[in-house]
């Protein structure tokens, strides 16, 4: 069973930092691109970037851009999404989630459609 684990949420001030951690287990970790997505509540839910299995292509939303990065220690089975200068408006449910390598490209790495796995989610929620 595939199995995708959001932690490291949590409740912090304009500006604070946070670290999200997705550990997988069930699939070929090395495999597979993960890639980040972020739902608030009432909108669709948003990309936030994504890593290829090697780890050295990453993409990202604009808007996180310079403030966010991605990484992954396929040893541990774990992506990471490190947040600096957070925002109000990146107050959302993240989700981690997994797509076969070869299913991603420049094109199409943002489309949630291309992901076969997902986790449950984590919280982040940024006060003024």
């Amino acid at each position: 069973q595939v199995q995708l684990v959001e932690s490291g949420g949590g409740l912090v001030q304009a500006g604070d930092s946070l670290r999200l951690s997705c550990a997988a287990s069930g699939l070929t970790f090395s495999s597979y691109a993960l890639g980040w997505f972020r739902q608030a509540p009432g909108v669709e839910r948003e990309f936030v970037g994504a890593i290829k299995w090697g780890g050295a292509i990453t993409y990202y939303k604009d808007s996180v851009k310079g403030r966010f990065t991605i990484s992954r220690d396929n040893a541990k089975n774990t992506v990471y999404l490190q947040m600096n200068s957070l925002k109000p408006e990146d107050t959302a449910v993240y989700y981690c989630a997994a797509a076969p390598s070869g299913a991603l490209s420049y094109l199409n790495y943002g489309q949630a459609g291309r992901y076969d796995y997902w986790g449950q989610g984590t919280q982040v929620t940024v006060s003024s």
